[in-house]
């Protein structure tokens, strides 16, 4: 582990050289799958911000952007499938081809109710991309179109992914450290005094 590494980072997942070059192959895959084609980009935030920006610079295709923002909660702190749209796309999409943009699938719940509300409003055409695809048994059955990296069922920050809002901005995914978060409940909370910020993560919700 090199000096750059965040201390909170148990360890790197997969670095920034490794990232950059995997994004640029779902680029070019996802340009010769849309050749002729305007795509609009739906991007689910905040984790997805960073992800889709590298994405849509390596797409060749005449392409918009758009963003979501949904919440996922229930009566514990894990996501129970509840979903509340927090923000719906500026743009209508009848018509149109539409690639939803993860960072994560996790659970599945969340992009499941997304992808659903997204079809009643009768795209030419609707795919899933996302950068990570988590290994674990869903409670939502989810099958994206495009996969960057498949990881192990730990808790990975970087790239856009957080923790409480904080680790977005690291250049690559990391493990979380366990000594980060207490392990009393399925989704980590901060120990007291480990990082200043509000309690909670994007990342569970997908």
């Amino acid at each position: 582990m090199t000096s750059d590494v965040h201390p909170d980072i148990a360890r790197v997942l997969i670095d920034a050289d490794s990232l950059r070059r995997r994004v640029n192959e779902m680029g070019a895959r996802i340009s010769a799958d849309y050749a002729g084609k305007d795509v609009v980009l739906v991007g689910i935030l905040k984790g997805a911000v960073f992800f889709m920006a590298d994405l849509a610079r390596a797409i060749s295709v005449p392409l918009a952007l758009d963003f979501m923002a949904v919440s996922s909660y229930g009566d514990t702190t894990t996501s129970q499938g509840v979903v509340r749209f927090i923000k719906d796309l500026d743009e209508p999409i009848e018509g149109r081809h539409i690639l939803i943009v993860e960072d994560i699938i996790d659970s599945g719940l969340t992009l499941a109710y997304v992808a659903e509300n997204l079809r009643r409003r009768q795209p030419a055409s609707l795919r899933v991309c996302t950068l990570l695809d988590k290994e674990r048994e869903r409670a939502s059955p989810v099958t994206p179109d495009y996969i960057g990296f498949r990881v192990p069922n730990e808790f990975v920050v970087g790239y856009g992914l957080d923790y409480a809002q904080h680790y977005r901005n690291l250049p690559y995914i990391g493990v979380l450290h366990p000594r980060v978060y207490a392990t009393s409940s399925d989704t980590p909370r901060l120990k007291p005094g480990a990082c200043a910020g509000k309690p909670g993560s994007d990342q569970p919700e997908s």
